[in-house]
């Protein structure tokens, strides 16, 4: 006598309605962006660390072992307000990078250097950074 049996399968993960409690990863980010702080500011070392930390997150998001977030179905009207500030810098920090950075039209990141030569502004920024792209590559 044959018995058929069907061997359950896993549930596939799916992106949930609820979004799951991030804390685990945040208390991941701490140490990490602690760390961070150490590298000086746009440097060899500081830039392979977020390269490093980018990938590694990049995998872990996109893995099918964790559960998606939903994303929004469409865009709020207000969104535009956000993204036009957001698209007006980074054309002025193409053109200015375009054109050699000086003291008269300086980029971004050399406005940001007095602020990033502090640790914990460093350590902050790395954590923002962290949590925001986290957020991100789960939707």
């Amino acid at each position: 006598m044959e018995h058929d049996r069907q061997v359950p399968r896993p549930p596939e993960l799916t992106a949930v309605d609820r979004p799951s409690p991030s804390f685990p990863a945040v208390l991941l980010f701490l140490p990490l962006s602690l760390l961070g702080g150490f590298f000086p500011a746009f440097s060899l070392s500081a830039n392979l660390y977020v390269l490093v930390l980018g990938a590694t997150l990049l995998i872990a998001g996109l893995s099918s072992r964790l559960p998606r977030r939903q994303g929004a179905s469409e865009l709020p009207p207000g969104v535009v307000w956000w993204l036009l500030p957001v698209g007006l810098l980074i054309v002025v920090e193409a053109i200015t990078y375009a054109l050699g950075s000086t003291h008269d039209y300086p980029t971004l990141s050399l406005l940001a250097d007095p602020l990033l030569d502090d640790y914990l502004m460093r350590s902050l920024g790395y954590f923002g950074w962290l949590t925001v792209f986290w957020g991100l590559v789960r939707r």
